[in-house]
């Protein structure tokens, strides 16, 4: 896919999100339940659309609402329910409409003390401190967030009392149930006043920073890095997180400058990602832009994503790939935790370097590799059965050093602080730790890019098996295992992962775009892996076209 000529440069006004006429849209457009495109749908990380394309409105989010206060007295969850959004312009309209619906239901909603923004480890955290030993009156939460996503976009995700992402069982009833409601007009949904539900008995107060950063010393040796005066940068990049890194920098003494404390709808400020978009993807060279720049300034720096459940670690050497980053990181928290269980594993997903699986392998411990998706490692997280479960789109999280659960979601501000424990601990930073990883496993190199797909493409893909994938070899070498479902715990990968000695690809269809994405790896070198990647697309095509041997 080309790159654009505004990848890492700042957009120009006529090209950024007209929040006002995004918000008008939010009110008054109207979205068609006969329309697939136009009804609730709960992806990898909850319901995601726009007003502009009448995918993510009112009407969406009455349904959304009403649909978990049906399924909470369904599963018979009657505690709090925990509620933060991040800072994208249509969270905040659609946190005030969640909480007309929840005080309509009677249902103890816990929303900021200083009604700011709320990262989603926060509402994690509040989650799992609440249920701690509790066997009644459990709490979930609602995340108002599309994570990364532009500017225009609004997202919708929730979670039950185990902290982390619902699974499918429970989204896929919240789906239905929200679809039917929209199919009936919104007949059952029921709506107080705003006004009336901020002032409703049953809206509560909470302080979400507050009990988040006293928590921290927990999970991440502050002392450390404070008495090895790691010179330590970040860029907030907007988001949610943004008024939590002065607490924590003062709570923990540490030297910590924060680059920009803005706050933008629009997101003016981000250098556009590598097809000229705006998104807050702390993984993405194009995004980081502003923290990359200011690298030799700091021993190691740091941004999160906007609702800070994703990190990007930049060092002096410049910013580190998410998969080296989780190699390191993991490399690091197994011998530096005592307290975790001495069985616990390493949580992967399949798409994930394999790095990793060396890693683990050499440190003595087991391997959960799962799908796409951080829900498939909350009830390891939650019996502390996984030490440690990354994504290689930079979203992982980990135990407290006493083996018990920190958060059951991605939280990408412990990933950022973990840099620099292992910096004040090692004396080298995550890059250089790396450098030593790839001296005793070798050097991987990994890239994943989108393919253009057909719908007939798409469908392909996902119902892809290894019975009907004819090819021996990829790029020179034999095919050694050919996978549609996740080796740890059977669940279907939604594509296909094809594995030889010296490399591996896997290409899965989007949910949202008529693309497919490959992910692949290579051990053997930078032109073996373009050689994986054109085997794949070859593979790909030759099956769509029917000419498959």
């Amino acid at each position: 896919m080309p790159i654009s000529e505004y990848a890492g440069k700042n957009l120009p006004r006529e090209l950024l999100t007209d929040i006002p006429a995004l918000l008008k849209a939010y009110a008054g457009e109207t979205p068609d339940p006969e329309d697939p495109a136009q009804r609730v749908s709960f992806g990898t990380s909850g319901h995601r659309g726009s007003s502009f394309t009448r995918s993510f409105n009112e009407r969406h989010i009455l349904a959304i609402t009403q649909a978990i206060c049906d399924y909470r007295r369904e599963a018979g969850v009657d505690g709090p329910l925990f509620m933060g959004m991040d800072t994208h312009a249509l969270s905040a309209p659609a946190f005030d409409t969640a909480l007309e619906v929840l005080a309509a239901n009677s249902v103890t909603a816990m929303i900021d003390a200083g009604e700011g923004y709320t990262p989603t480890p926060a509402v994690s955290r509040a989650i799992l401190a609440h249920n701690a030993g509790r066997k009644a009156g459990l709490a979930d939460g609602i995340l108002i967030t599309p994570s990364h996503n532009p500017p225009s976009d609004g997202g919708f995700k929730y979670n039950p009392p185990t902290g982390g992402p619902a699974g499918p069982e429970i989204t896929g009833r919240i789906q239905a149930l929200a679809n039917a409601l929209l199919e009936k007009g919104l007949a059952g949904v029921k709506r107080t006043p705003l006004s009336a539900a901020k002032k409703a008995s049953t809206t509560k107060r909470y302080d979400y920073t507050g009990e988040y950063v006293k928590g921290l010393g927990g999970v991440i040796d502050l002392a450390a890095v404070k008495a090895a005066g790691v010179k330590l940068g970040v860029d907030p990049l907007g988001g949610s997180g943004v008024g939590y890194w002065g607490p924590i920098a003062e709570t923990y003494g540490l030297d910590l400058s924060i680059v920009s404390g803005e706050v933008d709808k629009s997101f003016s400020f981000m250098t556009a990602d590598w097809d000229g978009k705006i998104r807050m993807d702390p993984s993405s060279p194009y995004a980081m832009r502003r923290l990359i720049k200011l690298k030799d300034k700091y021993d190691v720096a740091f941004g999160c994503d906007t609702d800070y459940d994703r990190h990007g670690i930049v060092t002096p050497e410049g910013l580190l790939p998410p998969n080296h980053y989780l190699s390191a990181a993991i490399h690091y928290l197994f011998q530096n935790r005592p307290g975790w269980r001495v069985d616990a594993a390493v949580g992967k997903t399949a798409v994930s370097s394999s790095m990793i699986d060396r890693v683990a392998a050499g440190l003595g411990r087991g391997l959960r590799e799962v799908p796409v998706g951080f829900k498939w490692f909350v009830y390891g997280l939650l019996d502390g059965s996984i030490g440690f479960g990354g994504e290689e789109s930079a979203g992982a999280s980990f135990l407290r050093f006493d083996g018990g659960p920190w958060s059951t979601d991605k939280d990408g501000l412990i990933m950022a602080l973990l840099s620099a424990e292992i910096t004040a601990k090692t004396g080298k930073n995550p890059a250089g730790l790396y450098k030593e990883l790839t001296a005793k496993y070798g050097e991987p190199f990994y890239r994943r890019q989108d393919a253009p797909a057909t719908p007939e493409i798409k469908k392909l893909l996902k119902g892809l098996t290894p019975e009907k994938f004819p090819f021996g070899e990829l790029a020179g070498e034999r095919i050694e295992r050919v996978l549609d479902k996740a080796p740890s715990n059977g669940e279907p990968l939604g594509g296909v992962k094809v594995t030889a000695a010296g490399g591996w690809f896997a290409a899965r269809p989007s949910g949202t775009e008529n693309v497919y994405k490959i992910y692949a790896e290579s051990f053997r070198g930078p032109e073996h892996l373009d050689r994986i990647f054109a085997d794949a697309e070859s593979m790909i095509g030759r099956l769509s076209a029917g000419t498959a041997v």
